[in-house]
């Protein structure tokens, strides 16, 4: 390339035709292709994305977070790993079936053709996937698997029936989990949601839960602590006593569980959960018809409102009384709402004086509040405000005087030997719903037979795959769409041959989600789930990016499988995810994107005005990954200002002429220096994962770089070229397009994303001179330019030689001389 070519080359930094050239070049290159080559010797890395859902095309959340991994996958192939990154899609789920619904057609066109549109997004996008490992989990190959791992959860007793309470809503006619109720109404319809109850599918996690939470102890400083906090408090392990209450005329007693069993001296009264079976077998008949009337408006409220602690309290008295074990005392039964009917027995001894709940319930209903636990605050029975802390037992008979560990043990010893009660570990985890009356997820493959009862479909049967319902059939009318496809859902029965009916139900989504990862290590496998060589392989996920809102049911579930599949011997680990990296959100102007707020961003335009490259050099640019982004604060236009000064470098290096095999010790020395610094210092970022400091630390080796062409020793310059490639590659992680095209100009072939990372030379790392800055009282007096390997003793008393540092002391006396070697020098005077 001439000189004059170069200066064209330079002035013509054009992100489109960029774009469209190196689209195609990668395509036929497949540059990021993971190898199964057994004599491949390299470290092997996976990394993997929360797959999307094929809703649309991508958007601006799918931008922030698929650049974060992306930069993280790419560098792991500069550093010379073999990297497994695959891409998938969640396919199935509501929204399909809605659009369905709305075209008079089969889910499977809508999805199918939004996978399409984001996948050329995602190549767009420059995403170093794997494609040869793409998969959807809607396709009955895959979906195949989710059949199979539900029959293997069912034969080890971890999957089964039972009636239970769920979030119906009455529109979309399907169950809702607690976190799709929003203010009592669904957040997809916005239809006022009722409990009703079902006979459902449920998972059974916890048998699981105490594993759950000790295997977090490998997770620590790997994820988030936010994350791992969230999943402890979800599974809720307490410990306390199981405690048995006769109630009067029932033969039975009921058995309620508690933290506090060395409160039961103060419990007044007894709350039964108003919803529950127990609540209609003991209310009085006299009261039936207000506890029925209470039942239909408690059934309007999600168990988050229910527990809420700025509610109201509510309730019926049922016109029976209990009997307080420890001292014979009869106390009212009463049902409310704020008591649920799956948490413990669905009925709790309520102590008002120390706790706030009960004591608002108290409050409500003139009900006696008495003091069990001398904490040294006020009554709360004048105060209104419970008391919950540790303190002295008082007005408790034979547990006077204890305190709160004491009176636990000897009160839970006593209630044992009275038969009465005994110490017991209870879990806010419930067992994981998976049944959903809605067509487009995976079948249950189980047959229901008059004569045999619940039948498996037998391994050689599977897939059960889903009839061909379009339109209007896919419409719900309070049983799943599949319940009126009678040619599907009518078989013979598999053990005994008579007729018999298809379970209707389908699949939570969640499960397709808790498996795919392990898919990925070989998504052609026809064998099993996953070919377990393969996964002995590559597995643990090493690096495992996503959205946080997925912290508690998503990663809790991964995890969950995770254990399954170790105990069936078909894994050697039980922990999916190595590392966790959590994104946070783009929003604008202060709030979530929205159309109702009219404060959308639409990523497609901001590609088509600024480049790919701009748009996720701006992401990683703004903050650190797990901080939100305010794309209204954003400047694209600085980032392609940015790069274009990057290719201009590349262009005038090429057009300079010089001998690209002149060893770069031969050129400048400063350059070379500030080369290597920036190289160790973006290295040292990118592993601690301060992606926009690494970026800033390429901003500083660009000026550095331009200083030395435009007044030091030219583009010619054997340091120069070496700067120029240096960042073509490290350029490479956050904008492959201009990357590529610079890494092509300095002469070499494609791609830049499969070279190697530079090294810094520990010997251009060694700064002669460093500034220390000089303090009075923490206050800036001085800066000195001092060796890097100054002492204490040397630069304390340098600094206080100085003449500004001794116009600052006056004649005060110096008290203290803090050094922090070689950069911080603070002299305390008094």
């Amino acid at each position: 390339m001439t000189a004059a070519e170069g200066a064209d080359q330079a002035q013509r930094y054009d992100p489109r035709e960029i774009e469209e050239k190196w689209q195609a070049r990668w395509a036929e290159l497949d540059p990021f292709r993971a190898t199964e080559d057994p004599g491949d010797s390299r470290e092997r890395y996976y990394l993997c994305d929360m797959f999307p859902y094929p809703s649309g095309d991508l958007h601006m959340g799918h931008a922030e977070a698929f650049a974060i991994g992306d930069v993280l996958a790419r560098y792991q192939f500069l550093r010379g790993k073999n990297v497994l990154h695959p891409i998938g899609w969640d396919a199935f789920g509501l929204p399909a079936e809605n659009a369905a619904i709305k075209n008079n057609s089969h889910p499977a066109d809508w999805t199918y053709a939004n996978i399409e549109t984001q996948a050329a997004s995602f190549r767009r996008y420059a995403t170093s996937f794997d494609w040869s490992r793409r998969l959807a989990t809607c396709d009955p190959e895959y979906y195949r698997w989710n059949q199979w791992l539900f029959l293997r959860f069912y034969e080890r007793g971890l999957a089964y029936r039972r009636d239970g309470y769920v979030n119906w809503c009455p529109v979309d006619q399907t169950v809702l989990a607690n976190e799709q109720v929003i203010n009592g109404h669904c957040e997809r319809c916005g239809a006022e949601v009722v409990r009703r109850m079902l006979n459902q599918w449920y998972f059974k996690i916890t048998d699981y839960a105490d594993r759950l939470l000790a295997d977090e102890a490998a997770l620590e400083g790997m994820w988030p602590e936010r994350v791992l906090t969230m999943q402890r408090n979800w599974i809720g392990r307490s410990t306390g006593a199981e405690v048995s209450f006769e109630i009067e005329g029932r033969e039975a007693p009921v058995v309620v569980y508690t933290t506090r069993p060395d409160t039961l001296y103060g419990a007044t009264f007894f709350v039964v959960a108003a919803d529950s079976p127990l609540a209609s077998e003991l209310c009085a008949p006299d009261r039936r018809a207000e506890l029925d009337a209470y039942i239909a408006q408690v059934q309007k409220l999600t168990d988050i409102e229910r527990q809420s602690t700025e509610r109201e309290k509510t309730g019926v008295f049922l016109g029976v009384h209990a009997i307080n074990p420890v001292n014979g005392e009869r106390i009212p039964v009463w049902a409310a709402d704020y008591v649920l009917p799956d948490y413990g027995t669905g009925a709790i001894m309520a102590v008002p004086a120390h706790d706030q709940r009960d004591l608002d319930f108290a409050r409500t209903f003139n009900l006696p509040v008495r003091v069990v636990v001398e904490t040294g605050l006020p009554d709360p029975a004048e105060t209104f405000v419970a008391t919950p802390g540790d303190g002295e037992l008082v007005n408790s008979g034979p547990l006077n005087g204890l305190s709160k560990s004491e009176a636990i043990a000897r009160i839970i010893a006593i209630l044992a030997e009275r038969g009465l009660g005994r110490a017991a570990v209870n879990y806010r985890l419930r067992d994981w719903l998976l049944s959903r009356q809605r067509f487009w997820g995976t079948p249950i493959p189980i047959v229901h037979c008059p004569g045999c009862g619940e039948v498996a479909v037998p391994d050689s049967e599977l897939p059960v795959v889903l009839p061909d319902l379009r339109g209007q059939d896919l419409q719900p009318h309070g049983v799943s769409p599949l319940a009126a496809a009678t040619d599907w859902v009518n078989v013979p029965c598999p053990k005994c041959g008579e007729p018999a009916k298809r379970d209707t139900d389908t699949m939570d989504t969640f499960v397709d989600s808790s498996w795919y990862m392990f898919r990925y290590c070989s998504p052609s496998f026809t064998g099993g789930p996953f070919d377990e060589d393969a996964v002995r392989r590559w597995m643990p996920v090493d690096m495992y990016v996503g959205g946080v809102e997925h912290a508690i049911l998503h990663l809790l579930y991964s995890r969950f499988f995770t254990k399954v599949l170790y105990d069936m011997g078909m894994i050697g680990f039980t922990e999916p995810f190595t590392r966790l990296i959590n994104q946070g959100q783009v929003i604008n102007q202060g709030k979530a994107m929205s159309k109702s707020l009219g404060n959308g961003v639409n990523l497609g335009e901001q590609i088509a005005r600024f480049g790919v490259d701009a748009v996720r050099l701006t992401m990683i640019f703004a903050s650190p990954p797990e901080d939100d982004i305010d794309w209204a604060d954003m400047n694209p236009d600085a980032m392609v200002k940015f790069l274009a000064r990057v290719h201009r470098i590349a262009a005038e290096v090429a057009a300079s002429g010089a001998d690209a095999g002149v060893a770069p010790a031969a050129g400048d020395g400063e350059l070379r220096k500030a080369a290597h610094r920036s190289i160790d210092e973006v290295t040292r970022q990118v592993d601690a994962y301060h992606l926009n400091v690494a970026v800033a630390r390429l901003m500083e080796l660009v000026s550095a770089t331009r200083k030395a062409i435009d007044t030091g020793p030219g583009a010619a310059d054997p340091a120069v070229r070496e700067a120029a490639e240096a960042l073509a590659v490290m350029v490479s992680l956050f904008a492959p397009y201009t990357a590529e095209e610079a890494w092509e100009l300095l002469g070499h072939p494609a791609s830049v994303g499969r070279a190697n990372w530079p090294m810094a030379e520990p010997d251009l790392l060694t700064l002669e001179k460093v500034t220390c800055v000089v303090q009075v009282n923490g206050k800036v007096r001085d800066r000195l330019e001092v060796s890097p390997s100054v002492g204490d003793d040397e630069l304390g008393e340098l600094a206080l030689a100085q003449p500004a540092v001794v116009r600052a002391i006056g004649d005060q006396q110096v008290r203290r001389v803090i050094v922090r070697a070689p950069k911080l020098v603070n002299i305390v005077v008094a």
